[in-house]
Protein backbone atom coordinates (compact mmCIF):
# COMPACT_ATOMS: atom_id res chain seq x y z
CA UNK A 1 0.00 0.00 0.00
CA UNK A 2 2.86 2.53 0.73
CA UNK A 3 4.58 2.26 -2.42
CA UNK A 4 1.08 2.61 -4.54
CA UNK A 5 1.23 5.71 -2.57
CA UNK A 6 4.39 7.20 -3.69
CA UNK A 7 3.25 8.07 -7.08
CA UNK A 8 0.57 10.05 -6.38
CA UNK A 9 2.57 11.62 -3.28
CA UNK A 10 5.11 12.17 -6.15
CA UNK A 11 2.38 13.71 -8.30
CA UNK A 12 1.07 16.06 -5.62
CA UNK A 13 4.33 17.94 -5.19
CA UNK A 14 5.15 18.01 -8.73
CA UNK A 15 1.92 20.18 -9.14
CA UNK A 16 2.09 22.12 -6.18
CA UNK A 17 5.32 22.84 -7.01
CA UNK A 18 4.44 23.33 -10.58
CA UNK A 19 1.36 25.91 -9.27
CA UNK A 20 4.02 27.49 -6.70
CA UNK A 21 1.15 27.04 -4.54
CA UNK A 22 3.40 25.62 -1.75
CA UNK A 23 6.82 27.18 -0.37
CA UNK A 24 9.03 25.52 2.62
CA UNK A 25 10.89 27.76 5.22
CA UNK A 26 13.16 25.48 6.91
CA UNK A 27 14.25 28.39 9.19
CA UNK A 28 10.45 29.58 10.11
CA UNK A 29 8.59 32.83 8.28
CA UNK A 30 10.35 35.29 7.07
CA UNK A 31 11.03 38.52 9.11
CA UNK A 32 11.85 40.88 6.18
CA UNK A 33 10.06 43.95 6.38
CA UNK A 34 6.76 44.58 4.01
CA UNK A 35 7.02 45.70 0.91
CA UNK A 36 6.89 49.23 0.81
CA UNK A 37 5.48 51.79 -2.36
CA UNK A 38 5.38 55.70 -2.41
CA UNK A 39 1.71 56.06 -1.13
CA UNK A 40 2.26 59.66 -2.52
CA UNK A 41 3.48 58.81 -5.74
CA UNK A 42 0.27 56.13 -6.41
CA UNK A 43 -2.30 59.08 -5.09
CA UNK A 44 -0.93 61.50 -7.40
CA UNK A 45 -1.00 59.17 -10.47
CA UNK A 46 -4.36 57.86 -9.87
CA UNK A 47 -5.65 61.40 -9.24
CA UNK A 48 -4.47 62.37 -12.62
CA UNK A 49 -6.27 59.16 -14.31
CA UNK A 50 -9.26 59.11 -12.45
CA UNK A 51 -12.30 61.43 -12.97
CA UNK A 52 -13.30 60.98 -9.40
CA UNK A 53 -11.31 63.34 -6.40
CA UNK A 54 -8.68 61.28 -4.97
CA UNK A 55 -6.88 62.40 -1.32
CA UNK A 56 -3.64 61.31 -0.50
CA UNK A 57 -4.22 60.82 3.99
CA UNK A 58 -0.62 61.62 5.81
CA UNK A 59 0.02 58.89 8.55
CA UNK A 60 1.66 58.49 11.62
CA UNK A 61 4.85 57.74 11.73
CA UNK A 62 5.27 53.68 11.66
CA UNK A 63 2.61 53.07 9.29
CA UNK A 64 3.76 51.72 6.15
CA UNK A 65 2.52 51.62 2.33
CA UNK A 66 2.52 48.33 1.26
CA UNK A 67 0.34 48.13 -1.51
CA UNK A 68 -1.43 50.36 -4.61
CA UNK A 69 -3.39 49.32 -7.58
CA UNK A 70 -6.79 50.33 -9.20
CA UNK A 71 -9.49 48.08 -9.96
CA UNK A 72 -12.65 48.39 -12.20
CA UNK A 73 -15.98 48.49 -10.72
CA UNK A 74 -18.76 48.57 -13.59
CA UNK A 75 -17.89 52.04 -15.69
CA UNK A 76 -15.87 53.35 -12.31
CA UNK A 77 -12.49 52.24 -10.58
CA UNK A 78 -11.76 52.12 -7.52
CA UNK A 79 -8.53 53.65 -6.07
CA UNK A 80 -6.58 51.23 -3.60
CA UNK A 81 -3.81 51.68 -1.27
CA UNK A 82 -3.10 49.77 1.37
CA UNK A 83 -0.94 49.87 4.64
CA UNK A 84 0.93 48.55 7.30
CA UNK A 85 -0.14 50.28 10.82
CA UNK A 86 1.97 50.24 13.52
CA UNK A 87 0.74 47.32 15.39
CA UNK A 88 1.69 45.03 12.34
CA UNK A 89 -2.00 45.11 10.84
CA UNK A 90 -3.18 45.67 7.38
CA UNK A 91 -5.55 48.59 6.56
CA UNK A 92 -6.92 49.56 2.77
CA UNK A 93 -8.39 52.07 1.58
CA UNK A 94 -10.46 52.52 -1.51
CA UNK A 95 -11.92 55.63 -3.36
CA UNK A 96 -14.17 55.44 -5.52
CA UNK A 97 -17.55 57.18 -7.85
CA UNK A 98 -19.16 53.68 -7.69
CA UNK A 99 -22.14 53.58 -5.67
CA UNK A 100 -21.78 51.90 -2.38
CA UNK A 101 -24.53 48.83 -3.51
CA UNK A 102 -21.44 48.23 -6.03
CA UNK A 103 -18.28 49.53 -4.19
CA UNK A 104 -18.99 47.18 -1.05
CA UNK A 105 -19.18 43.26 -3.03
CA UNK A 106 -15.72 44.59 -5.34
CA UNK A 107 -13.98 45.71 -2.03
CA UNK A 108 -14.99 43.34 0.73
CA UNK A 109 -15.60 39.79 -1.23
CA UNK A 110 -19.78 39.30 -0.88
CA UNK A 111 -20.31 42.15 1.56
CA UNK A 112 -23.32 44.14 0.61
CA UNK A 113 -25.42 47.32 2.32
CA UNK A 114 -27.75 44.66 4.14
CA UNK A 115 -24.81 44.05 6.23
CA UNK A 116 -24.55 47.33 7.96
CA UNK A 117 -24.18 47.25 11.65
CA UNK A 118 -24.82 51.28 11.92
CA UNK A 119 -22.65 54.20 11.68
CA UNK A 120 -20.13 56.44 13.69
CA UNK A 121 -19.38 60.00 13.49
CA UNK A 122 -15.37 60.45 12.69
CA UNK A 123 -13.75 64.02 11.62
CA UNK A 124 -17.29 65.19 11.50
CA UNK A 125 -18.62 63.01 8.87
CA UNK A 126 -20.40 59.84 9.39
CA UNK A 127 -18.69 56.23 8.18
CA UNK A 128 -21.33 53.52 7.66
CA UNK A 129 -19.92 50.32 9.16
CA UNK A 130 -20.84 47.46 7.24
CA UNK A 131 -19.44 43.33 8.74
CA UNK A 132 -20.67 39.93 8.42
CA UNK A 133 -19.70 37.37 11.28
CA UNK A 134 -16.05 36.56 10.74
CA UNK A 135 -15.36 38.62 8.27
CA UNK A 136 -13.30 41.89 8.21
CA UNK A 137 -15.41 45.42 8.76
CA UNK A 138 -16.07 48.15 6.01
CA UNK A 139 -15.90 51.65 6.72
CA UNK A 140 -17.89 53.85 3.97
CA UNK A 141 -18.14 57.78 3.79
CA UNK A 142 -20.11 59.35 0.83
CA UNK A 143 -18.52 62.72 0.38
CA UNK A 144 -20.91 63.22 -2.69
CA UNK A 145 -18.48 63.01 -5.58
CA UNK A 146 -16.40 59.71 -4.10
CA UNK A 147 -17.40 57.19 -1.76
CA UNK A 148 -14.41 56.52 0.75
CA UNK A 149 -14.05 52.80 1.96
CA UNK A 150 -11.71 51.34 4.69
CA UNK A 151 -11.24 47.61 5.36
CA UNK A 152 -8.88 45.51 7.10
CA UNK A 153 -7.62 43.81 9.48
CA UNK A 154 -6.43 46.93 11.63
CA UNK A 155 -7.97 47.86 15.10
CA UNK A 156 -11.09 50.36 15.90
CA UNK A 157 -7.95 52.91 16.59
CA UNK A 158 -6.29 52.26 13.35
CA UNK A 159 -9.70 52.73 11.63
CA UNK A 160 -10.25 55.79 13.33
CA UNK A 161 -6.90 57.07 12.52
CA UNK A 162 -7.09 56.44 9.02
CA UNK A 163 -10.55 58.12 8.49
CA UNK A 164 -9.16 61.49 10.05
CA UNK A 165 -6.19 60.99 8.32
CA UNK A 166 -8.16 61.13 4.75
CA UNK A 167 -10.97 63.81 5.90
CA UNK A 168 -8.20 66.01 7.34
CA UNK A 169 -6.69 66.74 3.60
CA UNK A 170 -8.09 68.75 0.44
CA UNK A 171 -8.50 66.21 -2.88
CA UNK A 172 -5.14 66.25 -5.21
CA UNK A 173 -5.59 68.78 -8.35
CA UNK A 174 -4.64 66.67 -11.27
Amino acid sequence: MVLSMAPLVLLILLVAGAARACSFSPGGPSTAPPPTIDAQAAFANDASNVSYPIRAPKLPDGWVANSANTVAIGSTSSSRVGFITTGDRYLRLAQSSAAVAALLPAEVDGLSTTDSTGTKEVGGTSWTIYVRQGGEPAWVADLGPVRLLITGSGTPTDFNTLARAVLAVEPLTS
